[in-house]
């Protein structure tokens, strides 16, 4: 990997951190190149893996990320063509866990299931 590459890789994660810092967990740093686990800490419960690549792999990503301790993992790509604006950037997660989350935020309608919402209505 190019000196270039690796820079626009740990900006990425950087912005990526900031970003979060200004949107609810103010404790978010970037971790820094390198260091095993997640790519931003300071956010409990999330596990994040920051990729700014020309290729694209998001269940490698997803694995990785999922190698880390802390709860949901997710995967946050830089595609080519964004620039460094983390707004633009793309975050992913398995639909297992990104489901629960509509629910929780309230969408979606009435759910069977007894492990979403115990059979009531949301």
């Amino acid at each position: 990997m190019t000196q270039a590459r690796k820079r626009r890789g740990l900006e990425s994660q950087n912005r990526l951190a900031e970003y979060l810092a200004a949107h609810g967990w103010p404790y978010a740093q970037s971790a820094g190149a390198g260091r095993p686990g997640t790519d931003v800490t300071g956010t409990p419960g999330l596990v994040w893996e920051c990729k700014a690549r020309t290729d694209f792999n998001p269940v490698g990503w997803l694995k990785q990320a999922e190698k880390g301790e802390g709860g949901l993992s997710v995967a946050v790509y830089r595609p080519n063509g964004v620039g460094p604006h983390p707004e633009k950037f793309i975050a992913m997660v398995r639909l297992s866990e990104f489901v629960p989350l509509l629910l929780a935020a309230g969408y979606g309608g009435y759910v069977q299931n007894p492990d979403y919402n115990r059979g009531e209505k949301s």
